[in-house]
């Protein structure tokens, strides 16, 4: 896990230039109370309050950094954007919409950042002021070998990976999420979004190690924080429609990705029969 460097001063939009994307409430922190007895130390179970601590695992102590450099590394992933939750840490959002976006194809010419409008005025007004218009992110006209609209692949079940390689490595699980995406070509939709990298540096990588997966860019970071990226990777699954389903955080195995992309299936299946 690693984070990526800090936000621009201002949002970026696809068209017209200059504009900046409303933020999307994220989810409330949860705080939960704390006790200790008057010795300082919290009862252990039916230990008995007299008996001398027992030492820590290395697996334990280990565990609790990892987790520890997760939420650091997610907050400071976040400092700019108040509005934003951690995808991934908790199930706040699943069940609501995804939020629209259109990137730039790392593998096209266009050098614009994320658009992130979900409609077409800057502002509440009614009528919305000609200098606050804006393009929404899925009704830009462009060819997909410039930029990806995510509501074109809301037509199947949706796996979005979320990284970046700035002070670490996401490679290898990203290249797990495009061999997952060839054993459920044709049932899932897959997008991988670079967060901050130079395009440069993600092109090389993307030829490197062949993926399939379209690569699109989020060079301000827009997207992360709309979507509340806080770790690398962070993958978001969707149904059908573009509601979400669950987000994981931090590697994973080519058999965990598909493990999550099953389960994916499975809910999208349990879903369509509810509904009839």
């Amino acid at each position: 896990m690693a984070d990526p460097p800090d936000d621009r001063e201002r949002s970026g939009g696809w068209w017209p230039e200059g504009d900046d994307p409303e933020k999307r409430p994220g989810a409330g922190e949860q705080d939960g109370p704390s006790s200790e007895d008057p010795g300082g130390r919290k009862p252990r179970g039916l230990a008995s309050r007299d008996a001398p601590p027992r030492p820590a695992s290395r697996y334990s102590i280990f565990v609790g950094i990892a987790f520890v450099a997760i939420i650091v590394i997610a907050l400071f992933n976040l400092i700019g954007n108040e509005d934003s939750g951690i995808l991934g840490l908790s199930g706040a959002d699943e069940g609501q919409p995804l939020a629209e976006f259109a990137v730039p194809n790392a593998l096209g010419s266009s050098s614009a950042d994320a658009n992130v409008a979900q409609d077409d005025c800057e502002t509440s007004r009614n009528p919305c002021p000609e200098e606050d218009q804006r393009l929404p992110a899925c009704e830009i006209d462009v060819e997909p070998a410039e930029a990806i609209r995510v509501c074109d692949l809301f037509d199947k079940p949706l796996a979005i990976s979320f990284w970046f390689t700035r002070g670490g490595d996401c490679i290898p699980t990203q290249n797990a999420f495009d061999a997952v995406a060839r054993r459920f070509d044709g049932r899932v939709n897959f997008l991988s979004v670079n967060v901050r990298d130079d395009r440069a540096d993600v092109v090389r990588i993307i030829r490197e190690n062949r993926w399939q997966v379209p690569v699109g860019l989020d060079p301000d970071g827009a997207l992360s924080n709309l979507y509340g990226v806080g770790g690398c990777p962070t993958i978001a699954l969707a149904y059908p429609g573009g509601i979400l389903q669950g987000a994981q955080i931090t590697g994973f195995s080519e058999d965990e990705i598909a493990g999550f992309v099953e389960e994916l299936l499975d809910a999208t299946r349990e879903r369509a029969e509810a509904s009839r």
